[in-house]
C-alpha cells in the first residue's frame, strides 16, 4: 500500500468479519502514538488520568528519548469515536512513539483528535482523573504507584513484584522489558516500589473502594516477575497468594481476583484458588515449539514447553476450564531473525495453539506485541509484526471461539466493538456482543 490510510482501508475491506475499530486499534498498538505538546497533561494532579507504566514500558522509546512526553505524561488510554471511519467507542492503551504516523493533538478550539497523514481520523477523549488517584497513602505514596487502574478503570493492576527472576539473555523472555522498565524508572528518579508491602496494597485498595462510588472497578490482577527461588522467603504461589488472601479477607467478593503467574504444579496452583483467586493466567507467550525455546528460554529451562502446557490443562481441575486463561504475545511469531517469514505460516502456527487449548475447554487470550527498544526482539524488529497478521489473527480467534462454543472470557469486561474496555488487544472488540454477564463467576 502506498500510504498507511490505504493499508487500513484495504484490510477493513478484505476482512469484513473484523470490525474496522479493531483494525485501527491493532495498528495503534503495534505502531504506537505520537502526542503533540498540546495534548500532553500537567502531571499527576491534573484532570487527566496519566500513563502509569503498570508493568512494562509499552513504549517504542526509552524515557530519556521521549522528552516532554516523559515529563508531561500522556493519558493511560484514549477513547476513539466517530471520524473518517465512523468509529464506535474504542479504548486503546497508550504506547508512545514519537516517530509514529499517528498523532494526537488539539485543534484551535481545544478539541482532541487522532490524525493520520493530515487526515482527522477520529475524535479523542482522555480518561478523567479518578477521585481515588487524588488521595495518598499515609506514607505519601500515590494510589497510582501501588494500585493503578487500567481498561478505563475496570481493572486494578497490582504488579507487586517489579523484577523477574528470569534474568539475563539466557533466561529473560526476548520480548519482555519488565526488568529494564524497573531500571529506567529508578534511573529517572521515579517512584517504583520493587516489592509492594501487603499493607500498602490494602491501604490503596481501601481508598479505591471508598471513592469508586460508581463501582467502575470490577477486577484486580496480581502479577509481577516470575519467582524461580524465593521472595521474602516465599516461593511463587505463597508470595502472590498472600496478597489475594489479604484482599479477600479485607474486601470479600468486592473484585474478581485474577493472577498472572508461571504454570505451576497442581498443588501449588491450588494455593491461589484457596487464597481467593478465581482466574488463573499461566501465560505461554508463543505456541511454536522451536520459537518457545528461543523466545522464552527461562520458561523452557525451568519448566519446559510440554510441562507448561500440561500444567495449564491440569489447572482446569482447580479453577474450571473457563477460568484458566493463558496469554500469548501476538506478533512475536514473526519477529526476526527467528520467526516465521510468511503471514500464512505464522497464522497457521498460532491457530494450532488456539485449537489445542480451546478444544480442551481453555480460552487463551492475547496482547498485541509492542516492540520495546531495550528487548532483543524489539531492537531487531522496531516495526513489530505486519498489520495483516494481527487482523487475520483476530478473525481466526473469533472463528475458533465459535467452533468450540466458547463464551467471552470473564474478567475482561463486555465484548463487542463499541463496548470493549480491554485496551492492550482487540480480541474483546472482535467478539460478538453478549447480553450475559461475562463477569459472573460460576461455582467451581
Amino acid at each position: 500500500m502506498s500510504t498507511r490510510t490505504d493499508l487500513l482501508e484495504d484490510l477493513i475491506a478484505r476482512f469484513p468479519e473484523v470490525p474496522g475499530e479493531a483494525v485501527l486499534k491493532e495498528d495503534l498498538l503495534r505502531t504506537g502514538i505520537s502526542f503533540h505538546r498540546s495534548a500532553l497533561t500537567e502531571g499527576d494532579d491534573g484532570e487527566v488520568k496519566p500513563k502509569s507504566y503498570f508493568i512494562f514500558s509499552f513504549d517504542h522509546k526509552t524515557l530519556p528519548e521521549l522528552g516532554e512526553a516523559a515529563t508531561r505524561r500522556p493519558p493511560e488510554e484514549i477513547a476513539l469515536t466517530g471520524g473518517a471511519l465512523g468509529l464506535r467507542r474504542t479504548i486503546v492503551s497508550v504506547r508512545l512513539n514519537p516517530d509514529s504516523p499517528y498523532s494526537v493533538s488539539r485543534d484551535g478550539s481545544g478539541t482532541l483528535g487522532l490524525w493520520l497523514e493530515d487526515q482527522l481520523l477520529a475524535d479523542v477523549a482522555f480518561p478523567p482523573m479518578p477521585e481515588y488517584y487524588r488521595h495518598r497513602l499515609e506514607n505519601g505514596k500515590s494510589v497510582m504507584e501501588i494500585a493503578p487502574t487500567i481498561q478505563w478503570g475496570y481493572l486494578i493492576y497490582l504488579t507487586v513484584l517489579r523484577l523477574c527472576q528470569y534474568f539475563g539473555a539466557k533466561e529473560e523472555c526476548q520480548f519482555c522489558d519488565i526488568n529494564h522498565n524497573w531500571r529506567q524508572h529508578k534511573q529517572q528518579g521515579r517512584p517504583y516500589t520493587g516489592v509492594k508491602p501487603v499493607e500498602e496494597v490494602l491501604e490503596a485498595l481501601a481508598i479505591i473502594d471508598r471513592y469508586d462510588t460508581a463501582g467502575v472497578s470490577h477486577a484486580y490482577t496480581l502479577t509481577g516477575g516470575s519467582v524461580t527461588s524465593k521472595v521474602d522467603g516465599l516461593a511463587e504461589a505463597e508470595f502472590y497468594g498472600r496478597y489475594s488472601r489479604a484482599i479477600e479477607e479485607a474486601f470479600p467478593g468486592r473484585w474478581i481476583g485474577k493472577v498472572v503467574a508461571q504454570a505451576l504444579p497442581k498443588e501449588e496452583a491450588k494455593i491461589f484458588h484457596d487464597h481467593g483467586i478465581r482466574i488463573y493466567h499461566p501465560n505461554y507467550e508463543v505456541w511454536d515449539e522451536r520459537l518457545f525455546k528461543i523466545i522464552s528460554p527461562g520458561k523452557e529451562r525451568y519448566v519446559g514447553r510440554e510441562e507448561w502446557h500440561r500444567r495449564i490443562l491440569d489447572a482446569r481441575e482447580i479453577f474450571g476450564a473457563r477460568y484458566v486463561i493463558p496469554n500469548f504475545v501476538a506478533g512475536v511469531e514473526m519477529a526476526q531473525p527467528y520467526g516465521f517469514t510468511s503471514i500464512d505460516e505464522a497464522i497457521a502456527s498460532t491457530a494450532e495453539g488456539l485449537d489445542f487449548f480451546m478444544s480442551r475447554g481453555v480460552t487463551p487470550r492475547f496482547t498485541t506485541w509492542c516492540p520495546e527498544p531495550t528487548t532483543p526482539l524489539g531492537k531487531a524488529n522496531p516495526e513489530g509484526a505486519p498489520l495483516e497478521y494481527h487482523v487475520r489473527l483476530l478473525g481466526v480467534y473469533r472463528e475458533t471461539m465459535e467452533k468450540y462454543g466458547h463464551r467471552p472470557p470473564p474478567g475482561y469486561g463486555p465484548p463487542g466493538a463499541g463496548n470493549a474496555v480491554f485496551s492492550v488487544s482487540s480480541f474483546m472488540d472482535t467478539l460478538a456482543p453478549s447480553e450475559e454477564n461475562a463477569d459472573e463467576l460460576l461455582a467451581v
